[in-house]
């Protein structure tokens, strides 16, 4: 049996999975949790990798001796800003981090969204790592000057785990250049062009006031070594591994319900969209990833099942006991402002309120349809950019809902299949491996 390794570094935890090669079916896996907060200093990350590899059956440094490949994949767009040494510079921003909101419409201001689109798929926001990069610049300039590379989350972890690292600290010590990513963490910077592969360094000095060492972008083959000799890929952000995982092809759409939600679909060719609703991200594969956030998702359903007193099986019982369009009764669930539609400043309703379609069953509907129309709104982004939708994928926990699997695709107007609960990211960064091997 051949064994390779996913890694999955999310916000909340790590999670390690082992795989055969041959069959994907998994071996062993761990997992450790990493702190809450939107600015993290990257060594807990490291900590928690090596805790969930001592999970998965790490011998006593941690290291996996069966293991022929490996791949990280991890949350996209945080900002690891390393020193000459090798050292990190400052805690890292993560995605969520929103203090760098000012940044971005700088960025904006002085490019201008067309433009930014084309050269780079994103219109900036506060999520990505462009925007990091500026506030650094202008709120810590002393450290911005000490910055002489930056990586992601996953590329970092890549780099400590094949033996890099601070001078004095790593076996194979702070080489810079052996620092490496993929296509679809690349594509989430705002400094890297889809179209031709490669960085943006107008786009990078702008943000960070001078040039740095940025991570060799492998293609979807192409491998590195390890201290001992295994191949590593490139790896993967968190929703291109999570498409990987899952098997996705062109035509296919994966709807991720959780706290926020997420649309991405499989597409064979690049998308540019200026007004910044859909970001024009690559996969790991070749192919592009794009995608729509929104704000409200789960937590729409948590909402109302607190208002009716009931838990998500009652809910979930309630919404399918009435019937479609939930007797004129529309919410429209923005309880947290909106990122798609860009209504930051938003806030729920509910309309349609007569004596008769006010019942706790039509509540129940309209939290569901609702949570979906908001969704079904990014499927149709995709449309108008031509990217081509014949199946919907639903993950998530809010995918979970009877209610959800069986309204769905009267909502979002596609077949869909829902994939059993699984680590799909760190599936996929396995799958990853495992082709490395192939040859």
């Amino acid at each position: 049996m051949s064994l390779v390794m996913g890694v999955d570094s999310s916000t909340q935890s790590c999670k390690v999975v082992i795989v055969d090669a041959a069959t994907g079916a998994i071996v062993r896996q761990g997992r450790a949790s990493h702190p809450d907060g939107t600015s993290v200093d990257p060594e807990a990350w490291w900590t928690a990798l090596q805790a969930a590899l001592a999970d998965a059956g790490g011998d006593a440094t941690g290291i996996l001796s069966d293991v022929g490949a490996w791949a990280v994949g991890g949350q996209q767009h945080g900002m690891v800003a390393l020193d000459a040494d090798g050292r990190v510079v400052r805690d890292a921003l993560l995605w969520n981090d929103t203090r760098s909101a000012g940044a971005a419409a700088d960025l904006v201001a002085e490019f201008g969204a067309e433009q930014l689109a084309r050269r780079t798929g994103l219109v900036p926001v506060a999520s990505f790592t462009i925007t990091k990069l500026r506030w650094l610049r202008d709120a810590e300039p002393d450290n911005a000057a000490r910055v002489a590379a930056v990586a992601l989350p996953h590329d970092w972890l890549t780099w400590r785990l094949r033996g890099f690292g601070p001078a004095g600290e790593s076996p194979r010590g702070p080489v810079l250049k052996e620092l490496v990513t993929d296509r679809s963490d690349a594509s989430g910077t705002g400094y890297w062009n889809p179209e031709d592969g490669s960085y943006d360094r107008e786009l990078l000095i702008a943000a960070l006031g001078h040039d740095a060492v940025l991570p060799r972008v492998l293609g979807p083959q192409e491998w590195v070594d390890d201290a001992d000799g295994r191949r590593v890929g490139g790896g993967a952000g968190d929703n291109a591994g999570a498409a990987l995982g899952l098997g996705a092809g062109p035509g296919d759409v994966v709807v991720s319900i959780g706290t926020s939600g997420t649309v991405f679909a499989v597409s064979e060719q690049r998308t540019i969209d200026a007004s910044g609703t859909v970001a024009g991200f690559a996969d790991c594969t070749g192919r592009f990833l794009p995608l729509v956030a929104t704000l409200n998702a789960a937590r729409v359903l948590d909402a109302i099942a607190r208002v009716l007193g009931v838990d998500h099986a009652e809910l979930s019982r309630l919404a399918l006991a009435a019937e479609p369009g939930a007797g004129g009764l529309t919410l429209v669930p923005y309880f947290e402002g909106e990122r798609t539609p860009n209504l930051p400043d938003a806030t729920a309703s509910l309309t349609g309120m007569t004596l008769a379609s006010t019942t706790r069953e039509n509540l129940a509907r309209a939290a569901v349809e609702g949570m979906l129309s908001g969704l079904a709104a990014g499927l149709e982004a995709l449309r108008g950019l031509g990217v081509p939708l014949e199946r919907a994928l639903l993950i998530g926990g809010g995918a979970q809902s009877e209610a959800v699997r069986q309204i769905a695709p009267l909502v979002l107007g596609l077949a869909v299949e829902v994939p059993e609960p699984g680590e799909y990211v760190a599936l996929g960064a396995a799958r990853q491996a495992a082709s490395l091997l192939a040859d």
